[in-house]
C-alpha cells in the first residue's frame, strides 16, 4: 500500500502501491496500512483492493521493477565514481581479478 499525505487538505490517503515516487508518499506493508491512524483534525480516506484480485496488480509489479531499475542505476553510477579512485581488472558482485 502507499501512503500519500496532503498537507494542505488535512488528507491522508492509502491505497495501492504506487508506480513512482512522489512527495510526502511512502510505502507500507498491508498490516501497517491497515493499522494507520492520521493525526487530529485529519481525514483518512482508503482505496480498498478489489478482494477478486489475487496476488501482486500490474501496478504493483512496474513499482517493483522501477525500483530495481533506480537501485540498478545507483549502483552503476557509484561503480564509475569508485573505479576511477581505484582501478580494478573485471569487477563483478562480489568476484574481482587483480593485476599480477
Amino acid at each position: 500500500m502507499t501512503l500519500t499525505y496532503v498537507y494542505a487538505e488535512s488528507v491522508a490517503v492509502v491505497g495501492p502501491l504506487a508506480t513512482f515516487a512522489e512527495p510526502h508518499a511512502y510505502d507500507l506493508c498491508e498490516f501497517h496500512g491497515n493499522r494507520l491512524t492520521a493525526p487530529n483534525g485529519w481525514n483518512v480516506i482508503r482505496q480498498e483492493r478489489d478482494a477478486s484480485e489475487s496476488g501482486p496488480t500490474d501496478d504493483d509489479l512496474m513499482a517493483i521493477a522501477d525500483a530495481v531499475r533506480e537501485v540498478a542505476n545507483n549502483s552503476a553510477d557509484m561503480g564509475k565514481t569508485q573505479s576511477s579512485q581505484n582501478p580494478e581488472l573485471g569487477r563483478r558482485g562480489h568476484l574481482r581479478a587483480v593485476p599480477s
